[in-house]
């Protein structure tokens, strides 16, 4: 298979070092915006239709605050579904890391106050009573509309928020826990019917009414259109196929694939897809995988790493099997770089981003660090590339020094002025870094502790 590298890179420069970030870092201002409003609303119309005026009694005082946290639950649950409903404007400003930060931050939130809502909503309609909560529990479900279901779509949540602990997740497989994540959709769909049926919150109003038809369509919306419809139609125009499966190193491979018009996907440096390879056991679950070079015309190449069964059965595709994509996704690249000069410092298979980016990012100087054990990847390539851009190439061999390094064997008192040593002038340049998330965070450590402002330091860990 040909190298990319060996072609002679673009030349393209960046439209004003740091214009795309302060872009992007104002769509995140008005996104946040947009959910203080969304959580703001209701709660103006919970105190003017009665939410403290009308509290006269202990088990009113319940079923009012029971009501406002059924409200912000909504409004929150409603907000991670499009937050992970991979909108283009929400992937390109936010990145994948901060997504799903985001991501769990409002999920757990909601679902904490979501149990809230379902415990101070009993306690108040059993008129505070001890001996009354559980048949009014019972009386609740079984007899007011929609109420079955939204015990159906609480048991679903209960599953989702339970697997997503760190706990649980590190010891299901990714293949597992993305099979049960997708039950949150079925979720809020079951709560539908009990919060416009029996709400007074929800249709009191027409402004209400609206609002909550509004934010539910939204939701639904850009599930339909982002995660099923754009994909679906994306993989059927370009047609991508499976054409050379390339050992790399032990339990790395390189999967080429050939399409229509890839160009028109518009993948950039450093970006990712979740790739479906019709043909195999699992087919239907999605795994995430940067590019590891530009994609051409005609082909594009992912680099992946034996870490499961979804990554194991990779080295075995057969060439002419079909491939399902989502994205373009991230902006580990040009979206989030502020500064002319850069460094790329990768564990691992976390080299296969910063590769891509080493040949397409635009930049006037780049240093390139990669740690790891056995066998570096990409030499070949970035030597290639190194004599035809402005990039200096750093090998870091063997394991690490200690728990608390990010670096390999290294006789530097520590960590932060080894690095320095590799970068001197770290501080003017953006910091693109791809590794384990525990490896990830100690080598921002030493990296902030050099003085590099936290604006110039980027990252993506794909962690679930």
């Amino acid at each position: 298979m040909a190298v990319i590298a060996a072609t002679e890179p673009t030349t393209t420069t960046a439209p004003g070092w740091g214009l795309l970030a302060r872009r992007d870092a104002s769509l995140r201002l008005a996104a946040a915006a947009a959910l203080w409003l969304a959580m703001l609303l209701p709660t103006y119309w919970w105190i003017v239709g009665g939410g403290v005026a009308d509290i006269h009694t202990v088990a009113d005082g319940f079923d009012s605050v029971g009501r406002l946290t059924g409200l912000w639950a909504s409004v929150l649950l409603l907000a991670q579904v499009i937050l992970m409903a991979r909108i283009p404007l929400l992937e390109r400003a936010f990145g994948q890391d901060r997504l799903a930060h985001r991501h769990r931050l409002t999920g757990f939130t909601s679902f904490n106050l979501m149990l809230a809502h379902i415990v101070l909503i009993t306690i108040g309609y059993a008129d505070a009573r001890v001996s009354e909560l559980v048949p009014t529990a019972w009386d609740l479900s079984v007899n007011y509309p929609g109420m079955l279901l939204a015990v159906a779509g609480t048991a679903c949540l209960v599953m989702v928020v339970v697997t997503s602990v760190k706990a649980a997740r590190r010891r299901l497989r990714y293949e597992s826990w993305h099979l049960m994540h997708l039950y949150a959709y079925l979720g809020v769909g079951l709560a539908l019917p009990h919060q416009l049926w029996t709400g007074t919150d929800f249709l009191g109003s027409t402004s209400r009414t609206v609002f909550w038809w509004t934010l539910w369509a939204a939701a639904a919306a850009a599930v339909l259109i982002w995660r099923i419809a754009l994909p679906l139609g994306r993989s059927l125009r370009h047609s991508l196929r499976v054409v050379a499966v390339v050992p790399e190193a032990p339990g790395v491979v390189s999967v080429w694939m050939q399409g229509r018009a890839i160009e028109h996907l518009d993948i950039r440096a450093g970006q990712f897809l979740t790739w479906r390879f019709l043909g195999r056991r699992g087919w239907t679950r999605a795994n995430p995988y940067s590019v590891s070079a530009v994609p051409q015309r005609d082909h594009v190449r992912i680099t992946v790493q034996e870490v499961g069964d979804g990554s194991r059965a990779l080295a075995h595709l057969r060439p002419g099997s079909r491939v399902l994509i989502e994205g373009p996704f991230g902006r580990l690249g040009e979206r989030s770089q502020t500064r002319p000069k850069v460094a790329f410092i990768g564990a691992g298979l976390g080299l296969a981003p910063l590769r891509a980016l080493a040949e397409g990012l635009p930049y006037e100087d780049a240093v390139l660090l990669h740690r790891y054990r056995d066998q570096p990847l990409f030499t070949t390539e970035l030597t290639t590339l190194a004599g035809l851009r402005p990039l200096r190439l750093a090998w870091l061999p063997g394991h690490r020094r200690s728990d608390d390094s990010w670096l390999a064997d290294h006789d530097a008192p520590d960590d932060t002025r080894a690095l320095l040593g590799y970068v001197p002038d770290l501080t003017q340049r953006d910091l693109f870094v791809c590794g384990p998330p525990a490896w990830v965070a100690r080598l921002r450590a030493a990296a902030l502790a050099a003085g590099l402002p936290s604006d110039q330091f980027h990252v993506e860990t794909f962690e679930w």
